[in-house]
């Protein structure tokens, strides 16, 4: 009797079972988040000239999504808390992190996601994957991305416009599966 081979379905449920575990390990190990550039915003809480802080806020307590976000299935930006929420159809947000932003920032308000990249050389010259466009400000295309090493931005050159909202590579995975064309992009203060 010949041996039984297993369906491609099963080996491709399995192989994402796996996939998604990793990004989860991946998610865990990542650490205290991205820091800020010398260009983000000068709203803080405490002053800090480190580069890297010594606590994790981030994990320390549950971070709300802010008011006046909208309702139902969108990504979430703020600004001022350098912070994303992908939030479900029922409000709930299902993941949350601290990205790096650029130098040019959308206005508060509603965008739609439009075009995606899969990979790409940013602006700054750093190779960037998971690239989800969603606004143009001051004429530079604004988009979520990761660098393909994981590393935080560098300073921009002195004039030097980006317009990258870049985070950590297991994020940037996230907001590329959740950020589909036509998902709303809520940009607060």
């Amino acid at each position: 009797m010949p041996a039984r081979r297993l369906p491609s379905w099963a080996w491709v449920t399995g192989l994402t079972a796996a996939a998604l575990v990793m990004v989860a390990v991946l998610a865990v190990k990542a650490g205290d988040g991205p820091q800020p550039t010398a260009s983000a915003s000068k709203k803080t809480s405490s002053p800090s000239a480190s580069p890297k802080p010594s606590a994790k806020p981030d994990e320390s307590e549950p971070v709300a999504v802010p008011d006046g976000s909208g309702t139902g299935r969108r990504i979430v930006y703020s600004l001022g808390q350098k912070r994303v929420w992908l939030v479900d159809a029922s409000d709930a947000p299902r993941r949350t992190f601290k990205v790096w932003q650029g130098t040019v920032s959308p206005d508060p308000g509603t965008y739609t996601v439009g075009t995606r990249r899969e990979a790409a050389t940013g602006s700054d010259g750093v190779e960037i994957e998971n690239i989800v466009y969603f606004a143009v400000a001051s004429g530079v295309n604004v988009a979520f991305s990761n660098a393909l090493d994981g590393s935080s931005p560098p300073p921009p050159a002195s004039g030097a416009t980006t317009g990258g909202v870049r985070m950590k590579a297991a994020d940037g995975a996230a907001v590329w599966k959740f950020g589909t064309a036509g998902t709303t992009v809520a940009v607060v203060k």
